[in-house]
């Protein structure tokens, strides 16, 4: 196991960061485990939910940007309706994914799934999944994989060839538009 030297490690900027984006108190976590025993995508982790908050809460960012986990939260929310202190930590994570995102830690794959995904929903108004798939492959050149499964899944019709449209897709439209100028202010500063 390692040690962490709170000496060298502590970045307390980093702590109050985290809890003025998320507008989460993130010293009111008292590691009950809750949120990792939870969580669905646990089993995946490099660092479990829990050992995320501690990470933020002992203000190691190197340790909370740089995990995988962040990648791999699926945001469902479970971790939050779980915490006894009503800490919304999935926001948290969501925080600290576009955090990792503006200092260029992202693991490539992970990342560029995201986008992918990210980008039917912009276009779309709802994740259109054969083109996150196609993005995803043209993105990672990781164009055979999975391939093996396309006799199995298409005739089932789940993965339709041309994208559905929702009512409401102008709204999702204008969550978009205020994040990019949110971040167009944020790169003038």
């Amino acid at each position: 196991m390692e040690t962490i030297n709170l000496e060298t490690t502590r970045d307390e900027a980093f702590l109050r960061e985290v809890e003025a984006e998320s507008g989460q108190k993130v010293t009111n976590c008292y590691q009950c485990g809750n949120c990792t025993a939870g969580c669905p995508c646990g089993p995946e982790y490099d660092l479990q939910v829990s050992q995320v908050m501690r990470a933020v809460q002992l203000g190691n960012k190197e340790m909370a940007l740089s995990s995988r986990s962040l990648w791999l939260c699926v945001s469902c929310s479970t971790c939050t309706s779980r915490c006894p202190n009503n800490i919304d930590v999935a926001k948290v994570m969501d925080v600290l994914r576009h955090m990792a995102w503006k200092e260029g830690k992202t693991n490539y794959a992970m990342a560029s799934f995201w986008q992918s995904f990210l980008t039917t929903v912009r276009h779309f108004g709802r994740t259109y999944e054969l083109g996150v798939m196609a993005m995803f492959m043209a993105r990672t050149g990781r164009v055979f994989t999975d391939v093996d499964l396309a006799p199995r899944i298409l005739p089932k019709q789940k993965l339709p060839f041309k994208p559905h449209t929702i009512v409401g897709k102008d709204a999702v439209a204008r969550i978009f538009k205020r994040f990019d100028e949110q971040r167009s202010a944020e790169g003038d500063k």
